[in-house]
């Protein structure tokens, strides 16, 4: 039997994530998911792979508020959107105010603006829509292939590193490579690439401290060409196909597996 085991959600891009028990899932992921952003002077996306202080903004998010630390922010929704950008690409964010800009400043050491997304930004191929998220709006991973990789590893990790929204069980190592598409409680899922991975999943989540792990060791058994060039594999990107109520617990039902 194959079941939804968690539900991860990240209000902040980079910032830490946030386990639930249910979730809203809405065409553009799970409800609140990178809904913020934090941009340099350029709009330019702030991440862990340059700012690994980032994993320590623990952040909480109730849909009007943002809480951060000392910092309780309700959110702005009304105002002119700005240009901003997310690995190059174009979108719009609401500007949240001098006061949050100074409080992500004074924790990061450096000048930014924090943004709410806005607008209509469509994912890389499979015709979805996302937030602020880099490509696609789900990312799903097997339990078993965490499992697979720590034994692999002389320190095992915990799945906070890869920053999923979905962790299935049952599929058994590596089982979301195969599935097209599946159905979640009531919700179907489409799954469209593999999720080719970088030095984020380095940083320790819990310290802010890069390493080397699991890179080196997921570069030994799952790396690949896809696109053109030489990528770590390890989870999958997916779409939404039709949304609902999620739950810890929820029966997995795979209805079509890649040819």
């Amino acid at each position: 039997m194959i079941t939804l085991a968690e539900l991860n959600v990240h209000p902040l891009k980079s910032g830490s994530g946030t386990g639930l028990t249910t979730a809203e899932l809405t065409d553009r992921g799970l409800a609140h998911d990178r809904e913020f952003m934090l941009v340099d002077g350029k709009g330019r996306f702030l991440s862990q792979r340059a700012h690994p202080r980032m994993a320590l903004l623990h952040v909480s998010y109730d849909g009007a508020v943002l809480t951060v630390g000392d910092l309780v922010h309700k959110a702005v929704d009304e105002g002119e959107p700005r240009e901003v950008s997310v690995h190059g690409k174009p979108c719009l964010g609401v500007d949240q105010g001098d006061e949050a800009a100074a409080y992500f400043s004074a924790f990061l050491g450096l000048d930014c603006r924090l943004v709410r997304f806005t607008g209509h930004r469509a994912t890389g191929r499979g015709g979805g829509e996302l937030a602020f998220a880099d490509g696609y709006p789900l990312l799903i991973i097997s339990r078993e292939s965490l499992d697979d990789l720590n034994g692999r590893l002389a320190e095992p990790l915990p799945m906070n590193r890869f920053r999923p929204n979905l962790v299935l069980e049952g599929l058994g190592p590596f089982g979301e490579d195969g599935v097209k598409r599946l159905r979640v409680g009531g919700a179907e899922i489409e799954i469209i690439k593999p999720c080719g991975r970088c030095v984020l999943t380095t940083v320790d989540q819990e310290t802010g401290v890069k390493g080397r792990e699991p890179l080196a060791t997921l570069a030994s058994y799952r790396s690949r060409h896809y696109d053109g060039r030489r990528q770590v594999m390890f989870g999958q990107n997916a779409i939404p196909r039709s949304t609902g109520t999620l739950h810890v617990g929820d029966p997995v039902e795979v209805l079509e597996y890649k040819a």
